[in-house]
């Protein structure tokens, strides 16, 4: 069919965009309702798949990992971590990177737009589920970063 194109679409606008504030989040995605669904499941024995963390995630968790305040809703016993992933075309091959939430202010004004994903975890039982995204930035696009001369194939 011509004019139609199989690409897919693009995290982030390549226009520019009018940003009053770049650390004010925008097109904020709240999953919290798939979040109670996943712990209903899991308490009827059918979620299991929020109970496998990936070992990366776990890593991730347990390194760079931030308190996300409240326990675990599955074992009670330990405080959930939050990870917070960024990605980007602009970021180029920084893109899905772990970052601390105080870093981001920095990004913000770096970058265009970046999305973020706020997942929280549990080093205990394993259970994970995405909690939060929303798009971070000034809005004015930049050409993607290079891919630094030491970055390892």
């Amino acid at each position: 069919m011509p004019g139609v194109t199989s690409r897919a679409p693009e995290l982030v606008p390549s226009e520019p965009e009018e940003v009053q504030d770049p650390l004010r989040p925008r097109r904020v995605v709240s999953y919290a309702l798939a979040r109670n669904a996943a712990l209903a499941a899991v308490r009827r024995g059918m979620g299991s798949e929020h109970l496998e963390a990936d070992p990366y995630l776990l890593r991730a968790a347990k390194f760079h990992g931030e308190p996300a305040g409240r326990d675990c809703p599955i074992c009670r016993r330990v405080e959930l971590s939050q990870v917070t992933y960024v990605f980007g075309d602009e970021l180029g091959p920084y893109s899905g990177r772990v970052r601390a939430t105080d870093e981001l202010a920095e990004m913000a004004g770096d970058f265009g737009a970046f999305r973020v994903y706020v997942v929280e975890v549990c080093q205990t039982c394993a259970w994970n589920h995405l909690t939060l995204s929303y798009v971070l930035g000034d809005g004015v696009p930049r050409r993607p970063l290079g891919r630094p001369r030491d970055l390892l194939d």
